[in-house]
C-alpha cells in the first residue's frame, strides 16, 4: 500500500475547529480500515484533539491538518501561524490543562516541531491498529491468498 494522504485546510481561527477535525480525523481513519472505536483509533483522536487545542490556544488556530496513512502506521501534522515550538507548561493545579505534550511522549511513536514559515508545523506519527485476530500483521489484507 502507498501513503495515502488527506488534507483539511483551516486557515486559522478556532471556532468549532477542534471537532471539524476529529470528525475528519474519524472519516479518514475508518477509509483506512482502522476499527471504529478500537484503542488506536481513540488515541489517534485524542493527539488530533490536543495538537489541534495547542494551535487555537496559543497560535491562533490551526492553517491546516494533514494525515498521511502508509503501512505501519499514521502520520499527523497540524500547521499553525506562530513560530513558538510547543514546550510543557510548569504544573499548576489552578490552572487545567498542560498535559497535552505528556499524552504525546506516552502515545505517540515520535513527535516533533518544524519550521513552516511564518509559523510551523507540529508532527506525531502512531502505530497503526494491531491486525484482526488470525491475519499475520505483514499480511497484505487486499491479496488473494490460494483458496481465493
Amino acid at each position: 500500500m502507498a501513503e495515502q494522504t488527506r488534507k483539511l485546510v483551516l486557515g486559522g481561527g478556532t471556532a468549532g475547529v477542534v471537532t471539524r477535525c476529529r470528525d475528519f480525523t474519524r472519516r479518514a481513519l475508518a477509509d483506512w480500515n482502522w476499527p471504529a472505536g478500537a484503542e488506536a483509533e481513540e488515541d489517534v483522536l485524542l493527539l488530533v484533539s490536543e495538537v489541534v487545542t495547542n494551535a487555537c490556544l496559543h497560535a491562533g488556530g490551526p492553517r491546516e491538518l494533514v494525515l498521511r496513512h502508509a503501512p505501519g502506521g499514521l502520520r499527523v501534522e497540524v500547521t499553525d501561524d506562530s513560530p513558538e515550538p510547543p514546550s510543557p507548561r510548569p504544573p499548576d493545579r489552578a490552572r487545567p490543562g498542560g498535559h497535552g505534550l505528556i499524552l504525546m511522549e506516552r502515545l505517540a511513536r515520535g513527535w516533533g516541531c518544524v519550521p513552516s514559515p511564518p509559523g510551523k508545523t507540529v508532527w506525531l506519527e502512531l502505530p497503526g491498529p494491531p491486525p484482526p485476530p488470525g491475519q499475520d500483521a505483514d499480511a497484505d489484507p487486499d491479496a488473494a491468498g490460494p483458496d481465493a
